[in-house]
């Protein structure tokens, strides 16, 4: 897909004020707060700003932190990894390949074989529920 790019203005215009804070000004959510940190629906999850599918609910699971938990992107470059220093400490922030906006971020604490845990924000991300969505 091509990349996406917009004024503030027309972000602002688009996105709820959460959402808007979020991935424009890399806000994080309050864990426990977000709509998806304990989903269970088949699915998938894309970027709020552009629709980039980014995460399949099927390798979504609970790390016990109060943010969805993802062991993988849905391909590889469906996003983009940048170090982040910010708050005074050293992580990996995930952004959407096609809008840059913030996701949340990746730790190395995550299950195996990948050993990733990518935590997401929710107000980032838009549910789309598989055709025979259930329970996974």
């Amino acid at each position: 897909m091509a990349k996406v790019s917009k004024t503030v203005e027309e972000w602002r215009a688009q996105l709820t004020p959460a959402q808007f804070d979020v991935t424009r000004y890399k806000v994080t959510e309050k864990a426990f707060s977000g709509e998806y940190w304990d989903s269970k629906v088949a699915g998938v999850y894309s970027c709020v700003c552009c629709d980039n599918q980014v995460f399949a609910a099927e390798v979504q699971y609970d790390a016990g932190t109060g943010w969805a938990s993802f062991s993988e992107p849905v391909e590889a470059g469906a996003i983009v990894m940048r170090e982040d220093h910010s708050l005074f400490m050293e992580r990996t922030e995930i952004m959407c390949a096609d809008c840059e906006a913030h996701l949340g971020h990746v730790f190395a604490d995550g299950p195996k074989p990948g050993g990733q845990r990518f935590s997401l924000n929710s107000a980032a991300l838009r549910f789309k529920p598989a055709v025979d969505a259930h329970v996974i």
